[in-house]
Order: C-alpha cells, then structure tokens, then sequence
C-alpha cells in the first residue's frame, strides 16, 4: 500500500516519445524542402533554357511581335498572338464563370436550406472533377454545332430585319453575324468557364459563410430584406475572398490546356490590324470580337504543339518553349501575388 507522500510517476517513456516527435518533425519539413527545392528547380530550369532562346531571339522581338510560326520558313517568334488568343479566351471565361460563379455562392451561403446545400456543393465539386479532355471535346461536338445553328436563326432574323428597314428607309444595311469554324475561340470560352464556376462558387462560399450571422441580424434589425443583406452586407464583408477566387479562377483559365486545344485548335490567330487615333495605336473592338470565330490557340496550347511536334531538340524553336514558359509563368504568378494583396488588404478580421 503505497504512503500519502508518494508522487506517481505520470511522464511515461519520455525518450520514445521525444524521438518519435522529432521523427514527424524532420519528415514534415524534409516534405516541405521538397516542395521548395522542386519549386526552384522548374523555376531554373525555365529561366536558363529561355536565356538561350533569348540568346538568338531579341527579347523585344519575342515580346512584341505579331506573327508566331515557329515550323515555317521564315520563322516568326512573336508572342503576342498567342497572349492575345490567351486573354480572349481568359476574358470569355470570365465573363461566363465569375457572374455564376458569384450568384451561386450567394445562393448556397443566404438562400439554399441545409438540404438543398447538402445535394448543390457535392454536384458542383463533381463538375470541377470532370476530365479538361471532356469538357473539350463537349465543346468540339456539341456547343460549336449549337451555336452554329443559333448564329444561322440569328443571321436569318437579321436579314428580315435589315431588309425590311432598307426597304422602308432606303438605306444599305447588312448586318451578320460569323459562323464559327470547327475551332474557335468562343466554344473554348464557354467550356473554359463552366470548368472555373466550381472553384468560384466554392472559394466565394466560403467567404461569405465566415461572415459573422451578427452582421445579417443587424441588417435584418435594419429591415433590410435578404436580397438587401447579401448585397449590401455580407458581400461587401467577404469582398477579399470573392476577389481572391476571381482571380484564382482567372489563372487557372489562363492556364488551361486541353479543353483549349481541342475546342479553339492550334492554330494562333492572326492579329488584328493595328489603328490609330490622335496618335494612339488602338485594335477595333470588331475585329477582336470577330476573333473569336476562329481558331485562337494560347501560350499553353503553344507549348503543347512544340513539344509534340516534330522540332528537334536544341534548335530555336525548341528553347521557344520554355520562352513560352517563363511568360506564362510571370503572368499566373502576378495574378496570384495580387490575390494575396487583394486579400490582405480587405481581409476583415471578426471576433
């Protein structure tokens, strides 16, 4: 029978623990390392292999030039047609998947039961799972016939109307609208969009879910209605995090692969011809929308067309490639740089 005075000895086996903790220490940051040091490598691997493209090809010329073939005699290697095909495509997306994107997660966080919640959020990360090759050849062999028969109603409307209006005025109208070719730019936009609505909706959920119910009663004490509350109080609370997922969203369009390549080609478009006004060079809204309805490859589809192309390795147009690259690199890694500006700057912080 042990006395009153006796301490029982509660530390167990201190050295196993010890040890075993130190274990998990090392392996988590030898994971990290990894990440890093594989971070560092894709980064120098890009901007040495691209120093030697460079080393041929004026960087000037690489960046402001309008004609990109690289397979061809004379070989071009101007980028900007394929930073133009990227931005269209990008700005079409953008303007499918933010605006849904945005409703639907005002939805799910001030209109949606627990129920109905339940069922949309699991069907809405199921579309973000859905192969990029699905959604490509979706776009190949059912949205660009569809919106060829609706350019064909369209353009038969506008016949009437322009005749019947050249009749009664005497003028010369034609209006008409372009059928689009089996690649285009406008059926990429589509899918492209619907691919980024999930990470959206998900990002701006959950940002509006963060904001405190305190805010939606005192707007609600307020007799604001609730169309009012999700407007006015909970969007402007969860703003950093809705601007965040905008521009997530956005480069992961700009990223995109396969879904572009079968539904805008490989082919670059070709660039419009360049205005000027008061000495400003400008580019007619009218031509960059009728870019659309053709082929509008991007700088990943670029890539993509190099590397399995038949271009020897260690030839110009090869270190093309990891020119293509480095660009596509500064340009995703700005965006991400400004989200995080985006987000520490409006973040509100709630107790």
């Amino acid at each position: 029978m042990s006395s009153e005075g006796e301490v029982p000895d509660l530390s167990g086996d201190r050295g196993f623990r010890e040890a075993r903790e130190s274990t998990y220490k090392y392996a988590l940051a030898g994971c990290a390392l990894l990440s890093v040091l594989t971070t560092v490598s894709i980064i120098a691997v890009l901007v040495l292999d691209a120093a030697t493209f460079f080393e041929a090809v004026p960087i000037m010329e690489f960046l402001t030039g309008t004609d990109w073939s690289p397979k061809l005699q004379p070989v071009h290697f101007g980028v900007l047609p394929l930073v133009l095909g990227t931005v269209l495509i990008t700005i079409g997306a953008a303007v499918i998947a933010l605006p849904l994107g945005l409703l639907t997660s005002i939805y799910l966080s001030e209109y949606a039961s627990d129920r109905t919640h339940s069922v949309l959020k699991p069907m809405l990360e199921v579309l973000a799972g859905i192969p990029t090759v699905v959604y490509g050849y979706f776009a190949l062999v059912y949205i660009t016939p569809a919106l060829n028969v609706v350019i064909r109603f369209t353009n038969g409307v506008l016949d009437t109307l322009t005749g019947f209006l050249n009749g009664l005025l005497g003028l010369s109208l034609e209006l008409q609208l372009p059928t689009l070719g089996l690649f285009n730019g406008l059926s990429a936009s589509i899918v492209v969009g619907i691919m980024i609505i999930p990470m959206v909706s998900s990002i701006s959920e959950d940002a509006m879910s963060s904001v405190p119910d305190s805010l939606r009663q005192a707007g609600y004490g307020l007799g604001a209605t609730k169309f009012n509350v999700a407007t006015t109080v909970v969007v402007p609370a969860a703003v950093s995090g809705i601007a965040s997922s905008f521009i997530l969203a956005i480069s992961r369009a700009v990223g995109e692969t396969m879904a572009v390549v079968l539904a805008a080609g490989s082919q670059p478009p070709n660039f419009p011809p360049v205005q000027e006004a008061f000495g400003i060079p400008y580019v007619a809204p009218a031509d960059l929308l009728g870019l659309y309805a053709e082929s509008a490859a991007t700088m990943t589809v670029a890539m993509i067309d190099i590397a399995t192309g038949d271009i020897s390795g260690g030839s110009t147009a090869y270190y093309s490639l990891f020119a293509i690259g480095i660009t596509l690199f500064v340009i995703t890694l700005t965006m991400n740089v400004v989200s995080d500006v985006i987000a520490s700057r409006y973040r509100e912080e709630y107790e």
